[in-house]
């Protein structure tokens, strides 16, 4: 099913109106369909290099709306939420992030946590889902989401645009782990800057 609907996205990156399937794909990753959009972002940046920007637009833009869309789904509709989750097997772990929210480390735990599901291969529909559910604030997630998410898709949209079709041998081949070290440096580098103005103020 996987492998048939990967296939169908990179179909879809070269249809004449591969810009409205992308808003499509990107919005409904973030929620519940299991294939990433940058399946159609590399061939479709490779493709039309002029439009890179707009593309990682369009991708940043709608993934932050199905973003909202999965928060909200886990936040008033709990039965498809708790399925959505029992799919990828994080239902064990609900309770244990609900109860660490109600402390501050908890609190950055899980801003740490969102941050690394939107720009890593991590299922952030899942994330997306389990902010609802643990009633997470809103605004904080929205920011978290614009910020990882654009983060991420801005390097696959400007690297394709800039190396091409070396890039996408180089994803295809490393993609998932480099996503996860980035993210995870990123991180780290962000968490020292905030001890160290904490420290410092």
């Amino acid at each position: 099913m996987f492998a048939s609907l990967y296939k169908k996205c990179l179909n879809l990156a070269a249809h004449k109106s591969s810009k409205y399937y992308l808003a499509a794909v990107s919005f409904a990753e973030s929620s519940f369909f299991p294939i990433p959009p940058d399946v159609m972002v590399i061939p479709m940046v490779i493709a039309k290099k002029t439009d890179f920007f707009k593309i990682f637009l369009i991708t940043t833009i709608f993934s932050v709306l199905g973003g909202i869309l999965g928060y909200f789904i886990g936040a008033f509709f709990f039965d498809i939420g708790i399925q959505v989750m029992n799919f990828y097997g994080y239902e064990n772990k609900l309770i244990h992030l609900k109860n660490n929210l109600v402390n501050n480390e908890g609190f950055y735990a899980w801003l740490g946590i969102l941050f690394l599901a939107g720009f890593t291969p991590l299922p952030y529909k899942v994330f997306t889902i389990a902010s609802g559910l643990i009633g997470f604030n809103i605004l904080i997630f929205i920011l978290i989401s614009l910020i990882s998410r654009g983060l991420r898709f801005f390097i696959v949209s400007y690297l394709s645009y800039k190396f091409g079709n070396l890039f996408t041998q180089f994803m295809e081949k490393y993609g998932s782990r480099w996503f996860t070290i980035v993210g995870i440096v990123i991180l780290v580098i962000g968490t020292i800057i905030y001890l160290t103005s904490k420290f410092y103020g």
